[in-house]
Order: structure tokens, then sequence, then C-alpha cells
């Protein structure tokens, strides 16, 4: 009976939410979601054994999701469906990016606006302001370290990853980012061990995958 009940709820969640997706009418999609079902129904599709319904409720979750959704969509980066996973990866970042308060929610899109532009320094700046406003904000720290990163500042970045990953144990890419530091200062075995914890949540990280094994062969 609960196979049955999934299988509707997901050709029905499909039917519905399609006009919206092919118009790429955000609100609208938003609006059908509320009207519909409740959040633990979209959920609950994550894990539905229609590929469409994980897709499009990946999409959902990233739009409408909180911190509580991550270690469901975590599940999905292990799925056989490459864009299953990418929708899944999306998913997480979106709601990494809104896990402060709404001022420091807007600093930190400013940061890596500033930090898409090659504006370091300004990067930080706005940062450092999310921070203040939200302490316990994930992704402001992953910014920063990022633009550490970029600044090399390699010890600095390596202590805002590690807080990171304290706050948010899923967040593969500031394992990455980890691993990136520590292998810029030559610590070669931190750098591997960092990527592993990467590759243990998101397994489709290809690159890091080929690295680790890079660095094992030197």
């Amino acid at each position: 009976m609960r196979t049955t009940v999934t299988d509707s709820l997901a050709k029905d969640f499909v039917a519905k939410v399609k006009p919206a997706l092919e118009a790429q009418d955000w609100a609208r999609l938003t609006t059908t979601l509320k009207a519909n079902w409740t959040s633990e129904q979209v959920i609950s599709l994550l894990s539905s054994e229609d590929n469409d319904a994980r897709k499009i409720a990946a999409l959902c979750v990233g739009l409408i999701g909180q911190s509580c959704c991550l270690p469901e969509l975590a599940k999905n980066l292990r799925d056989q469906d490459r864009v299953v996973v990418e929708m899944a990866e999306h998913a997480m970042w979106q709601i990494w990016f809104r896990g402060g308060s709404e001022e420091a929610n807007t600093h930190v899109a400013r940061g890596a606006a500033a930090l898409n532009s090659q504006q370091v320094e300004r990067a930080i700046e706005y940062l450092n302001e999310a921070i203040k406003l939200c302490p316990t904000f994930a992704e402001a720290y992953n910014q920063r370290a990022i633009a550490y990163y970029v600044s090399e500042q390699y010890e600095q970045s390596i202590a805002d990853c590690l807080h990171v990953t304290k706050l948010m144990p899923l967040h593969f890419g500031a394992w990455s980012g980890l691993g990136h530091s520590h292998l810029a200062l030559g610590n070669i075995k931190d750098a591997i061990t960092a990527y592993q914890k990467a590759i243990e949540v998101n397994p489709h990280l290809e690159c890091i995958a080929e690295l680790i094994q890079e660095l094992r062969e030197q």
C-alpha cells in the first residue's frame, strides 16, 4: 500500500508542477507546492522510484527547503542518475546560501559576487559583516575560506573550512576546500583526509577522486 501511495503521489506531483517548471515561473511553482503538498511529502519524493519525481523534488527542496532537509538531499548524492545528483548538489548549495538571517544572506551573496569579480578584499569585508550578524552561518565562513584561499592565506582558509565542517558536516565544498589549502601548504596526508571526507558525502566528485589517486601515487 505504501508503494502505491508513493507512486500515486509522484505522478500527481510531476503532473502538477510541470507547467510552472516549463515556464520557469518560480513564484508559481512555490505557490503550487504550498497549495498541494506538505514539506514532508515533497521531501519524501527524494526517495521515489520515479526518476523525474526525484529530480523535481530536489529542485523544489532547493527552492523552499531548510537545513533540516540536507541529510535527505545528501542521500541523493549517491543516486545513479547523474541529473538527480546535480539537482541535489544545487539544492544543497541553495540552502547553504540562505542559512543566515535575511541581512546576512545578502552580505554573503554580495561577497560571492565580489569573489566572482576577483574583488577579494571587498568580498572578505562583506563576509566579515555576515559573520558578525550571524556567527553560526556556515556558508559565510565557507565563502570567506574561498577568499582566503584565493589570496593565498591558507592557514586562515583552513581555520574557516574547519569551522564550516563543525557547523555543517555535510558541506562537501568545505571539505574539498580544506583539502586544497592543505595541499597548497604541502600537507599531503591532511589533504587526502579532507578530500576523502568530501567523497564520503558526495561520491560523484570525480575530480577530487582523481586528485586523491594522484596524491597516493606520489
